[in-house]
């Protein structure tokens, strides 16, 4: 399966819904997806992973990049949707202890605009 986003405006924040495998194939995808989430400052970015089979380190990269931008923008960067395989990946890897995540997008959302 190949990977695919969508982008929306969400009540003042940016909505980027995943779908299907990121991997070292689809990263660059991914990254040209995420690269302008955080060019303004104070932006917030909700990324939602329900629709994701896999992600690899690559991957990983990616968000830790978008984590990055977020911080110097002063931003907020926050993940949703996990499904527990990717959710796993993200726990072994320690990103879920510096990278904010919810169970899903309404809860993302109502946090972002809180």
């Amino acid at each position: 399966m190949n990977f695919e986003h969508q982008s929306s405006d969400e009540q003042g924040s940016r909505l980027l819904s995943l779908k299907g495998r990121i991997d070292s194939a689809t990263a660059g995808a991914f990254e040209q997806a995420v690269q302008d989430l955080f060019a303004t400052p104070g932006a917030r970015a909700l990324l939602d992973f329900a629709a994701v089979d896999y992600i690899s380190s690559a991957g990983l990269r990616v968000v830790l990049m978008a984590a990055k931008r977020a911080k110097q923008a002063q931003g907020r960067l926050l993940l949703c949707g996990l499904p527990q395989h990717v959710r796993e990946v993200f726990e072994i890897s320690g990103f879920l202890k510096i990278i904010d995540s919810v169970t899903d997008r309404s809860e993302g959302l109502r946090q972002l605009n809180a």
